[in-house]
């Protein structure tokens, strides 16, 4: 065998591995993008479900009586902070890429995480 034939064997076999290498990361690419869509969808969803819950609060203080809706002011100040932090952490998904969580791992819901231990 002729060191020029070496030489090129050798090159061959560097492009098949990072042939190897980049097929990995296409896939990688993928799953990044489809976690990204599910964990925007999950932060889209509890943004719903804080705008939802505003609403109903908003429509009671509308209603309330003049002694009872300083307390439930408390209750709309408290669902518009919960529908802001949501819609920022939402809107994070649409800025950055996905954070990957290890295999076999679900996402905590922001509910569970306040339960006391």
């Amino acid at each position: 065998m002729k060191l020029q034939d070496a030489y090129c064997q050798k090159i061959e076999a560097q492009v098949e591995e990072l042939n190897a290498r980049i097929a990995v990361m296409r896939a990688q690419a993928k799953r990044f993008a489809a976690s990204a869509k599910i964990a925007a969808s999950e932060e889209l969803s509890e943004t719903d479900k804080k705008l939802a819950e505003l609403n109903v609060r908003l429509g009671k203080l509308r209603k309330a009586g003049s002694g009872a809706w300083r307390e439930m002011k408390k209750g709309v100040g408290t669902a518009w902070t919960e529908l802001s932090n949501a819609s920022m952490r939402a809107k994070k998904h649409f800025e950055s890429p996905p954070q990957e969580r290890p295999a076999g791992t679900a996402r905590k819901s922001r509910a569970a995480k306040k339960q006391p231990v």
